[in-house]
């Protein structure tokens, strides 16, 4: 029978320059300052700052109020609607809204119209205690920005996925048009305290704010994976792009293996090392950390107990209704070829062959970039391959696979979830997967089902093998026996796994997330105390890194020290790669 689906218990469930006569009188030891760093290991230690925080669930709430009092102008290609019961397009848009309203940034974001590339003044709006600005992208190059660049080139890269590639230079110029067209506008908020930029679609836009004159601090987090070296080099502008990701003071990643997959990079395209997740330039300095993404699990509890609209709630009745007297088991992923979902099919297949009418799979998958052919390709094959198995193992009255080609809110993913016996998330690669910690969230603490994980998700990084089902997503017989495990899993086995995974989201949130970027970023700022003045202009962005330096940098003479603006950030040398 269909699992209960009712509220969660709100307890049990609760994210520089000197001149002539100064430069005579002390000789700067640039050699020291660009010298190479020792080779990191092949997988770095969990960086500070990164990692499950100290914060019980009776505080989770309060967490993102922790962050530093600075005023934070957030930066995505994609943003939220801020509409409670409409669908959320993607884990971005989820992760960065409660964010926004809670901690007073304020977010740009493409709104849906297309504009002619005039600057205009910043469309501010109040959304809770931060605000948000839609920008009309221009019309000219946003589709080179978008769906030549960005989705045909840098997605499919990204996932270590080159088969799916097209030529890698069609689109560039529009894609680096588009970041200098936001950067402009983003300019209009020069006075905030600092700058965190989002995803593949901006990685430049770091560097055209420093060209525009910010000396703020920016910070730049990837929500995809970064593969290794010989797959990012199939990318024709790859060293411009990696360049100007080190314009960036902070560079932010899911997991150990996407930071130590980009330190790789470094290493293989510019010969630059690090030191404790440090890269050094002549810019400066740019460090490296694992901020793991959460959700917020009391949010979660709250989307039970909520009222559906009318329509939302025809939807999951129908579903419901559908599924009821048998086990099923719940896939939610955008309609992409990243999400394994064929193969994920065919492992049902496999298992249905071996165990007749044991369980159905609901596939809630929503359109994504149906104007790319790539896309609606992989559409025509999964309904294909769904149309077969439906055909080769339902009967009158059963179907083993039903499909929804379209969006659920939050609020209807949550009584899913917690109805279904089975959660399957089999990506080929993905940056974290916030379904995963969504289905574990949702589910009932008493009777809990479980969560069947791609081992190349990066919520396979939080979730060990005694806790979800890990599988290698190529493989279509490791799906269907994990399945199959789940369905007879004993209920005291399904509850100690499901209490680990429960602890670790409760213990590191999205507010976690969020406020630990925020205090990383924040150290980025210039603050020297009076007797470290004798640093300044040298490079150095952050106090806490300046000890590394002292040994091998002499200090600046009295005459050398009187030309230094006391109040001032250091200027930035151009870039020497």
């Amino acid at each position: 029978m269909v699992r209960i689906h009712d509220a969660l218990d709100t307890a049990a469930v609760a994210y520089g320059s000197t001149s002539g006569a100064a430069q005579q009188d002390e000789t700067i030891n640039q050699h020291a300052f660009d010298q190479q760093l020792d080779e990191i290991p092949p997988e770095l230690d969990e960086p500070t700052g990164a990692g499950p925080a100290r914060s019980n669930s009776d505080e989770v709430a309060d967490v993102v109020n922790q962050q530093p009092d600075m005023k934070l102008v957030i930066i995505s290609n994609r943003g939220a609607e801020f509409e409670p019961d409409k669908p959320q397009a993607g884990g971005l848009a989820a992760a960065l809204e409660p964010v926004v309203e809670r901690s007073g940034a304020a977010w740009i974001f493409s709104s849906k119209e297309r504009g002619d590339g005039t600057e205009r003044p910043l469309p501010l709006e109040n959304i809770g205690a931060g605000q948000i600005a839609r920008l009309d992208l221009p019309a000219a190059h946003f589709s080179g920005y978008y769906r030549d660049y960005s989705n045909s080139t840098l997605w499919p890269v990204l996932h270590s996925l080159a088969d799916r590639m097209s030529r890698s230079e069609e689109g560039y110029d529009s894609y680096r048009q588009t970041n200098d067209f936001i950067a402009r506008a983003a300019f209009t908020l020069r006075d905030r305290d600092a700058f965190w930029v989002h995803d593949y679609h901006l990685f430049p836009l770091g560097a055209e704010l420093r060209k525009l004159g910010i000396e703020r601090p920016t910070g730049f987090f990837l929500h995809t994976p970064w593969p290794a070296p010989d797959m990012i080099g199939r990318v024709a502008n790859h060293r411009e792009l990696m360049k100007s990701m080190l314009e960036y003071d902070l560079l932010g990643f899911q997991t150990n293996r996407d930071l130590n997959n980009f330190a790789a990079c470094l290493r293989t395209v510019f010969g630059l090392e690090n030191r404790d997740g440090v890269v050094t330039t002549a810019r400066g300095q740019t460090r490296l950390q694992k901020f793991p993404i959460g959700i917020d699990p009391r949010q979660f509890a709250e989307y039970l107990a909520a009222d559906l609209s009318p329509a939302e709630q025809e939807k999951v009745s129908s579903i419901l209704q559908n599924v009821e007297g048998s086990r099923f088991a719940i896939g939610v992923d955008r309609l992409d070829y990243t999400k394994g979902i064929d193969k994920r099919v065919e492992g049902l297949n496999q298992l249905l062959r071996t165990e007749p009418h044991s369980i159905s799979l609901l596939q809630i998958a929503p359109p994504s970039r149906d104007d790319v052919q790539e896309y609606q390709n992989y559409r025509a094959d999964v309904v294909s391959a769904i149309d077969h198995v439906n055909a080769e193992h339902g009967t009158g009255e059963w179907r083993p696979i039903h499909f929804r080609n379209e969006p659920f809110s939050q609020a209807a993913l949550a009584r899913l979830y917690r109805a279904a016996h089975v959660g399957v998330v089999t990506p080929l690669r993905d940056g974290m997967n916030l379904v995963a910690k969504e289905y574990v969230a949702a589910q009932d603490p008493e009777d809990p089902g479980v969560l069947v994980l791609s081992k190349f998700a990066g919520a396979a990084e939080d979730f060990n093998e005694n806790e979800a089902l890990l599988v290698d997503p190529n493989h279509p017989e490791e799906i269907a026996a994990a399945i199959s495990k789940a369905t007879h899993m004993p209920l005291e086995e399904r509850v100690t796994r499901w209490r680990s995974m429960m602890d670790k989201i409760e213990s590191y949130t999205i507010h976690d997330w969020s406020a630990d970027y925020a205090r990383e970023l924040d150290k980025s700022r210039v603050t020297v105390p009076a007797d470290q003045f004798h640093h300044l202009g040298l490079g150095w962005t952050n106090e806490a890194q300046m000890p590394l330096y002292q040994k091998t940098m002499p200090r600046l003479s009295p005459p050398t020290m009187r030309l230094i603006p006391t109040m001032l950030p250091c200027k930035r040398r151009p870039m020497q790669m």
